[in-house]
């Protein structure tokens, strides 16, 4: 196995890791509710910007990640929970283990890591206070 060297790479980490969170029981009904069909082409090319910005220091990706987050927990009534980001995160590292191994594929799990429990805190911080727990 190889590991992350280019933006190809992070095409197919982030396509097929999508793949998976669609048809996850917990996860594909929120991101399958959020974003159509013909929202997702344009929304994985979003992604994989994010990530090559985020894993080779370039400027591809523009956009506010934590607005959109808090913006769905509104839409679904301030439920998202730690075991939503569990879930994501779960999955985003078996992904990663099967296509990739080295000190990007990592990296991305560092990273990820830390921006699951960064988001959900701003999600719980934008909540109004009789929804935070």
């Amino acid at each position: 196995m190889n590991d992350i060297t280019n933006r190809e790479d992070v095409r197919v980490l982030v396509h097929t890791f999508y793949d998976k969170i669609r048809q996850n029981a917990m996860l594909g009904p929120i991101f399958n509710g959020h974003i159509t069909d013909e929202q997702w082409p344009t929304h994985l090319s979003k992604l994989t910007d994010f990530w090559e910005s985020n894993l080779f220091g370039v400027r591809t990706f523009r956009g506010s990640p934590s607005k959109a987050h808090v913006n769905v927990d509104k839409n679904l009534h301030h439920s998202i929970s730690q075991d939503h980001f569990a879930q994501w995160l779960q999955l985003w590292f078996e992904t990663l283990n099967e296509l990739y191994e080295g000190e990007l594929a990592e990296r991305a799990k560092q990273m990820a890591r830390r921006m699951s429990t960064g988001q959900y805190i701003h999600i719980w911080q934008s909540r109004p206070e009789e929804f935070r727990n």
